[in-house]
């Protein structure tokens, strides 16, 4: 493909699209497009001043929906963005406090840092910044970081156009190289499959027939319902299944000790979350199976739970997580 080319004919959407995508937590290379631009433009191809108009609105615009999805989402968005993460609690949290720690104005440099630029909106929102401030600092920071990279594609157009010439001309073997990527992922999907055939042996229960069940027991036989969601213990005024604790799903190893005073005959465990196909309960059941405790996954979560009728509380004050705030 010729990428100069195609920049010339199609850059103006093309910049704004990409800077938007790559906004709202996409991994496009947004750089690389302002690069392009930058290039194209010394050629004469593109109006400079437009391709920077048009790629700074595509950033501000991703920057606000995620400002105002963080604001009122929550944890959700904060979790979602960080599910790449071993640890998306651990990533939230230590995002959220380098926000803190250095205030508004890191939003001036964020999109220059990586993983932190798709992270800083809907940081910013969840901390309760001032939209007129978050506005502010977002668009000079996304001024910044499109007229540092169309510039630097300005002033280098040659050696860019050198670049991506070569990489033209090495076509087949970037397409070997997809190809491989490709092939990578199809394994990758395999293990994943099954893995995912071995929750089959993972016992289930529906939340209607636990309600019952537990509403049916007697007081010599312990039922202890354990919270294993990655999320949701972090905004004020969250629900859980009454009676429920917590057991913290990225840190099984420390939580086993605390549970092993459960693991007993007369005893009966269930898992919830809230993951699509209770993929952490799952997960949690596994590990727990390793340790010869013998646990099942209610259908559904939450959800299901809160639609046969089961009751609930609010998480304690104590277990609650909460990031910090502007005033």
């Amino acid at each position: 493909m010729d990428l100069i080319g195609f920049i010339n004919h199609h850059g103006y959407p093309v910049c704004a699209a990409a800077l938007f995508l790559a906004a709202i937590g996409l991994p496009l290379p947004a750089s690389t497009v302002l690069l392009l631009a930058g290039a194209a433009a010394h050629a004469g191809g593109l109006n400079p001043w437009a391709a920077l108009a048009l790629a700074w609105a595509g950033a501000v615009s991703g920057d606000t929906l995620l400002f105002f999805g963080g604001r009122y989402s929550g944890w959700w968005l904060l979790s979602l963005l960080c599910r790449a993460s071993v640890n998306p609690e651990a990533c939230i949290f230590s995002s959220a406090g380098y926000f803190y720690r250095r205030g508004p104005r890191t939003l001036l440099f964020a999109k220059f840092i990586p993983g932190l630029g798709a992270m800083a909106a809907p940081i910013a929102g969840s901390l309760n910044m001032k939209t007129r401030q978050f506005l502010k600092m977002d668009a000079l920071g996304a001024l910044a970081y499109c007229t540092f990279f169309g510039a630097t594609g300005y002033l280098f157009s040659g050696m860019i156009e050198l670049i991506v010439r070569q990489l033209e001309r090495f076509g087949h073997a970037v397409l070997l190289l997809v190809l491989l990527g490709v092939a990578v992922y199809g394994v990758v999907l395999v293990v994943f499959t099954l893995r995912a055939r071995q929750s089959k042996h993972i016992e289930k229960i529906s939340a209607a027939s636990l309600h019952e069940r537990i509403q049916a027991s007697t007081p010599d036989k312990l039922v202890v319902i354990a919270d294993v969601r990655s999320h949701g213990y972090y905004d004020p005024g969250m629900q859980r299944i009454k009676n429920s604790i917590r057991v913290e799903p990225h840190k099984l190893k420390d939580e086993l000790a605390a549970l092993r005073e459960f693991m007993i005959p007369e005893c009966e465990i269930y898992l919830y979350c809230s993951c699509i196909r209770d993929t952490t309960s799952v997960r949690v059941a596994r590990t727990l199976a390793e340790e010869n405790c013998r646990t099942q996954v209610i259908e559904g979560g939450m959800k299901a739970w809160i639609k046969a009728g089961g009751a609930l509380e609010l998480v304690p004050e104590t277990d609650l997580q909460k990031l910090p705030r502007f005033e």
